[in-house]
């Protein structure tokens, strides 16, 4: 008698049913197709000004700010001699009905402790605060007043970010309100120079902002 014939069953996509290879096949098409967006929106973000990011530049500016955001800062000339730290405080509602301001927090010191001496810092501890308010500052006018639809997003965004810091109860009351300031303070001149620069901080502050639900983390579900 003849050995019996031995049928391997085939592997990888032939092993499929024909709608679950066209469900693959969509599905690695549309993967594919939104890669391609998202590489294509942040190189011309990123490129230098050309008929396609002139056309349409506010889609692709859109797309890419503020979390996709690239610069060349790295490689400036005359780099920022500057520090920037964001304070925030509240306006808290107690249960008997009276209210009360807190002091201000650094809230950039509260990043830098626990990135200092941390190997592996977290991307949000590093770059949500400082990026967050660039795209806020570059926003606002002198009187602090958004500027376009970007300058009503940004501030939503910085508001979200205190409010994720400061949580929806603050010191016993119930935050009802916000204030945000800026610091800046020049970097201090290298021993060896004889420049002589003023390291006094010089304060921005913005309005009052009120609180709602929408501010909360997790508010927009």
């Amino acid at each position: 008698m003849e050995p019996a014939e031995r049928h391997e069953d085939g592997g990888g996509l032939a092993a499929l049913s024909r709608p679950a290879r066209v469900v693959v096949a969509i599905a690695v098409t549309a993967l594919s197709l939104a890669v391609a967006v998202h590489v294509g929106m942040v190189f011309l973000q990123t490129a230098p000004p050309n008929t396609v990011s002139k056309r349409y530049g506010e889609t692709i500016q859109a797309y890419a700010l503020p979390e996709l955001e690239r610069n060349w800062k790295l490689f400036a000339p005359n780099p920022l001699q500057q520090n920037i730290a964001v304070h925030a405080r509240a306006t808290v509602t107690k249960g008997d009905g009276a209210t009360e301001r807190t002091g201000w927090v650094n809230l950039t010191a509260m990043d830098g402790a626990a990135i200092r001496h941390n190997p592996v810092p977290s991307h949000v501890q590093q770059n949500e605060l400082r990026r967050g308010w660039e795209f806020f500052a570059n926003h606002h006018d002198d009187k602090g007043q958004p500027v376009g639809m970007r300058g009503e997003l940004s501030e939503r965004y910085v508001k979200r970010i205190v409010m994720r810091r400061f949580g929806p109860e603050l010191n016993g009351g119930s935050v009802e309100r916000i204030q945000v300031r800026s610091a800046t303070t020049r970097v201090q001149a290298p021993p060896w120079s004889d420049e002589r620069v003023d390291t006094k901080p010089v304060y921005r502050t913005y309005p009052w902002w009120h609180v709602s639900s929408e501010d909360l983390p997790g508010g927009d579900k």
